[in-house]
């Protein structure tokens, strides 16, 4: 299939230039710190909040420092609203095995291990460098961090209402905070760890995680209303639940400030408070003399371990391949014992590459409209996705908050392809306007913003062909998709990773071509071996889980079990809750 060879990638150097200054002295703790630092205790820094992104490819700036990319015939690159209209539009096409569920958990997923710094991707930036109007403002000519995206003259959509941009703010650096020398590229920052740790349930730094704990039985605090636990109130209604239509509506304070952005999302988000504060109940009955810090850090450290199971064994395989997984020791089936992988010499950071491009791409994956499903598995009713963007109150109401969970685990995914539902390439965060932004736009946008490398560094890093001319394409994209863009890209080495890696035929069975596939089973690779706390590792008695502890948890975390024991009243649960309902 051409994967990447992994053992030859592990060891691509990252610049340890970080912001700010990691711990010097890691202690050995049983468990983890919030922000990740002294995971690896002899590099305390890597995967830790607050540090630049790893890459697969070199930077890729007009200047080589932090420009926006251009052609190599010195022009612009093509506009990425025309690109996502041309390439990524509307198709219904449906997948025929696996549910909205996987589409929705991918979003869980990327939010734990990866945000890039100063930009509130979940509602309108702080900074405006295109009006709420779609108009131009000053900063957009005058402040540096402004790159929003032009609406070509000829969109019949935005173009019709008179929209000339859509906003859109420069990820913050390392050059933004003075911490690369004057000629070295600017790096992206993400301001939570890399590790799969749940950092959206428990946050990212100290401060984060001191407002989120009730300090009392180690729970996580909630709300009770109507007889449930909800997160507790965010303090700033207007800015994060931006549009919501009264301030005293429910606006969600988790790890994780995206948490509101769409309902399915936070119901997820929701479930995952719910079993911290149930795995707390349960240690606190069988062990009465347990301090509040030993039972938070305690069911902090098995809520992890049985994500990180669901992660590896259950939800990956579906877009990495089981065969694919085993074969690259991402996965270990039928152990019984401890998988002592763990490598202090592969750095567990996330890569661009995957991040800004490679998982991206499962936002083709979204649905529009989202079905609620009763308890006898029968449609009771549907919600616009663009309605609800930044608005939870919607999961309050009466049966909603089942009643859409159920239908998390219903109604099938889109198929994963090139086809983009037009909620959120046309009405993307529209708030209370005809019409929204672009998130097909806003990804290639920024991807040019973290100056990734083109689409053929990224399969020579991948050992797999690389295409010197638009026809040496064709044995991978298909020929009207690669005279598309021979129309839109001046030369092929101008062709972005965002735009070719969503092109590419899948491979069988899987959910994306080889280069993508590649830079997803590198980052999960990394991830787990780069984790000196993952779950399965042994070799230290201070961090490992007993045996019978481990053996409980391979056998009782299933994607399922979580739903049930968290849902309001959900009565019954198909075992895979990742696959859709047989009818046999």
């Amino acid at each position: 299939m051409g994967l990447c060879k992994l053992r030859q990638l592990k060891n691509l150097t990252q610049r340890e230039n970080t912001c700010p200054i990691g711990p010097r002295h890691c202690s050995n703790s049983r468990y983890r710190s919030i922000d990740g630092s002294c995971n690896n205790l002899q590099t305390p820094t890597w995967g830790m909040a607050q540090t630049p992104y790893g890459r697969l490819t070199k930077y890729n700036y007009a200047d080589g420092i932090s420009a926006m990319p251009i052609s190599l015939t010195g022009g612009q690159l093509p506009n990425p609203r025309e690109i996502s209209v041309r390439l990524f539009p509307d198709k219904q096409l449906i997948d025929p095995v696996w549910n909205l569920n996987a589409q929705q958990w991918g979003q869980v997923l990327t939010h734990d291990m990866s945000l890039t710094a100063d930009v509130a991707q979940s509602h309108k930036d702080l900074l405006t460098c295109c009006d709420d109007e779609g108009q131009l403002t000053p900063d957009a000519a005058l402040n540096p961090s402004c790159a929003p995206i032009i609406v070509p003259p000829n969109d019949v959509i935005h173009a019709a209402q008179g929209t000339q941009c859509f906003n859109f703010v420069r990820t913050g650096t390392t050059r933004d905070r003075g911490c690369t020398p004057p000629h070295a590229p600017a790096q992206q920052i993400s301001t939570v760890s890399s590790y799969m740790d749940l950092s959206m349930v428990y946050g990212a730094n100290d401060v984060q995680a001191d407002e989120l704990r009730s300090y009392i039985g180690g729970r996580l605090r909630t709300l009770l209303r109507g007889g449930r636990q909800w997160p507790p109130q965010d303090s700033n209604v207007t800015l994060t639940c931006e549009s919501a239509l009264s301030p005293n509506e429910p606006c969600y304070l988790t790890g994780d400030l995206r948490v509101n952005q769409n309902p399915q999302l936070a119901i997820l988000q929701i479930i995952l408070l719910r079993e911290h504060n149930r795995i707390a109940d349960v240690l606190s009955r069988l062990n009465p003399f347990w301090d509040d810090e030993t039972v938070y850090q305690e069911a902090r450290r098995i809520h992890i371990a049985e994500i990180q199971h669901i992660n590896y064994y259950e939800y990956l395989p579906i877009f990495l391949g089981y065969e694919n997984m085993v074969k690259n020791k991402l996965i270990y089936p039928g152990a019984t014992s401890y998988i002592n992988d763990y490598d202090p010499l592969v750095n567990p950071t996330i890569l661009d590459e995957h991040a800004t491009a490679a998982f991206r791409h499962f936002h083709t994956l979204i649905r529009g409209y989202l079905q609620m499903i009763s308890e006898n598995r029968k449609l009771v009713g549907a919600v616009r996705l663009s309605d609800w963007f930044n608005r939870p109150i919607l999961i309050e109401a009466k049966d909603v908050f089942d009643d859409l969970t159920r239908g998390l685990t219903a109604q099938p995914q889109e198929y994963s392809d090139q086809f983009w539902d037009s909620e959120i390439t046309q009405y993307f965060f529209r708030r209370n306007k005809t019409y929204g932004e672009d998130l097909r736009a806003a990804d290639i946008q920024r991807g040019r913003d973290h100056g990734l490398g083109n689409y053929i560094s990224a399969r020579a890093a991948c050992n797999l062909p690389v295409p010197n001319t638009f026809e040496d394409m064709l044995d991978f994209i298909s020929r009207e998709n690669v005279e598309i863009l021979r129309d839109l890209y001046e030369t092929p080495d101008d062709i972005e990773l965002v735009v070719a890696g969503s092109l590419e035929r899948n491979i069988h069975n899987l959910q994306t071509g080889p280069t993508f596939l590649c830079i997803l089973t590198e980052q999960f690779y990394r991830t787990r071996v780069g984790d000196r706390y993952f779950y399965e590792n042994g070799k230290d008695p201070e961090t490992a889980f007993t045996p019978s502890q481990l053996e409980s948890i391979r056998r009782g975390s299933s994607m399922a079990r979580l739903l049930c024991d968290n849902a309001d009243n959900i009565q019954s649960m198909q075992p895979r809750a990742f696959q859709q309902i047989s009818n046999s």
